[in-house]
């Protein structure tokens, strides 16, 4: 067997089916190149049959992108294929990823096949994408619920028509350790070809087991490829995360004897990127990405870490990207300096009039706030405005006024279709007053169906980043706006969802 681990990233796949979670092909190609500094050894871009949306962001993703393998998801039928390859056409290092489950019952039940269709639909599949594709993954969908015998008929089936990988999916998150790993060992010995395929685990967090399912079918199954995303984002619970199972294998290599390729100081970038572009909060006590990851409250601890930092640290806060010198600018810090800890950060922005941009806006706050955080420039970098995205509405201005025994009041100037607009209202709070005033203009009529404030940094001056998700004709967006005061801040979160709603760019999310 190989000791060389393959990374799968499917963050922009399976993660981007988490409610809310959809992104834009700009957003999309932002993140795939995060995950090209990583190092990630495949990125699954998309699902090409699934809208004409999701295709140009295969499309775009595989011209653009040289380092990593792109791979986009087909379902096991021509049309889907077809379509995939065609999206891939660009990239000179591509692979096919075709799924059909195999459980009794998802064939019974959501496929209404036979199991002998099944079988002749996945061999019929990848030899149809054999002919356009030389590295061709194949899925069985809920493969740990399916029958043994059966699954291993197809995945024999399926290498010797040319699959390459063939991946395992716990795709219901039911899996234990200890069962999964032997499961899949028993499968391998069980398919007569199987040293001719990468064996790959897919495991979802829905008892919270992913990452140590994950390494289960590694350690005891074999299994040579991890499908994980960033930050262990997608549907229900989650996915396996790929900055605890790189971890993991890095700092335990005595015990797994692996290697991979990651590069991890570019993992809090990545992890950063995600969540200001999904509006998913990382939660503090969050393993090797949260904010306290590596802090000791702990007096024996702390003295401990100040003796010797690994009494009490198995890896180095600086190895996955965090600074040890978090306070790096100020206002009178110049461009080039700014350019140079974008660049340190992991953040590549696309042209010098976008730099421009969130040099102004970084100036703008460097007036407001004394001490310019690394998490303040990456929440500078993700706005919408600074990235040269064409935008229906924006911010200018928010007046309001909160007093006790009084009812809140606000005002504010937005811009619509490039006209300047005035709008107030009276609310709950100074933050419904605000959001108030701008529905009064707009009338979208969308639900709210999330608000969530977090402070980027730990000072009393630190940038509130508030997320909004909203609900509209069965739409589900996310906005994420930052300001030293969050009720701006939620102001322009809730106009960035609002572009999002009219951006009408929707998402039809994969299976898998």
């Amino acid at each position: 067997m190989t000791d060389q681990l393959i990374i799968f990233d499917t963050t922009l796949r399976d993660g981007e089916q988490s409610p809310g979670a959809s992104m834009t092909k700009d957003e999309k190609l932002r993140i795939a190149r995060q995950l090209e500094r990583l190092k990630v050894n495949v990125i699954e871009a998309g699902f090409a049959a699934s809208s004409n949306g999701d295709f140009e962001c295969v499309q775009a993703i595989a011209r653009a992108v040289k380092d990593s393998t792109v791979c986009s998801l087909a379902r096991a039928n021509d049309r889907d294929i077809a379509r995939a390859a065609e999206a891939l056409k660009g990239s000179d290092n591509a692979r096919i990823h075709i799924f059909i489950a195999t459980s009794p019952l998802h064939m019974e039940k959501k496929l209404r096949m036979t199991p002998e269709e099944v079988f002749e639909q996945a061999k019929l599949a990848v030899r149809f994408a054999r002919n356009l594709q030389g590295n061709i993954e194949f899925s069985a969908e809920d493969g740990y619920r399916s029958d043994m015998d059966f699954l291993a008929r197809v995945c024999e089936a399926a290498i010797r028509e040319g699959a390459t990988t063939i991946n395992i999916p716990d795709t219901v998150g039911y899996a234990i350790p200890e069962l999964y790993g032997n499961f899949l060992k028993t499968l391998r010995e069980k398919v007569p070809n199987s040293d001719q395929a990468v064996w790959s685990v897919h495991c979802h967090n829905d008892l919270g087991m992913a990452v140590a399912n994950s390494l289960a079918g590694v350690k005891l199954g074999g299994a040579r490829q991890i499908e994980c995303t960033i930050n262990g984002l997608g549907e229900r619970a989650g996915n396996c995360s790929l900055e605890e199972v790189v971890m993991a294998v890095k700092t335990r290599r005595d015990y797994f004897g692996l290697d991979v390729g990651i590069d991890t100081s570019q993992i809090l970038a990545a992890s950063r990127m995600v969540s200001s572009t999904t509006g998913f909060v990382v939660q503090p006590n969050k393993a090797v990405v949260g904010a306290n990851a590596f802090a000791h409250a702990s007096g024996i601890h702390q003295d401990g870490v100040l003796k010797a930092r690994d009494t009490y640290e198995i890896m180095r806060a600086e190895d996955v990207g965090w600074s040890t010198n978090k306070i790096v600018l100020g206002k009178l810090s110049g461009r080039n300096a700014f350019k140079q800890r974008l660049q340190e950060l992991g953040v590549e922005l696309e042209s010098e009039g976008e730099v421009m941009a969130a040099f102004a806006k970084f100036k703008e706050l460097a007036d407001r706030k004394s001490e310019i955080f690394d998490e303040d420039i990456l929440a500078l970098v993700s706005d919408e405005s600074v990235q040269g995205e064409k935008e229906h509405y924006g911010f200018i201005s928010l007046a309001q006024h909160s007093e006790t025994g009084e009812q809140p009041h606000a005002e504010i100037v937005f811009t619509s279709a490039g006209k300047e607009v005035r709008s107030q209202a009276d609310g709950n709070g100074p933050v419904d007053a605000s959001l108030k005033a701008i529905e009064a203009h707009v009338k979208s009529g969308a639900e709210m169906v999330l608000y969530s404030v977090n402070a980027i940094s730990g000072n009393t001056d630190a940038q509130g980043e508030v997320t909004v998700r909203l609900q509209n004709a069965g739409r589900v967006v996310n906005g994420v706006g930052a300001d030293p005061d969050i009720i701006v801040a939620s102001a322009k979160a809730y106009l960035s969802a609002l572009n999002k709603l009219h951006s009408k760019s929707d998402r039809i999310a994969a299976q898998g």
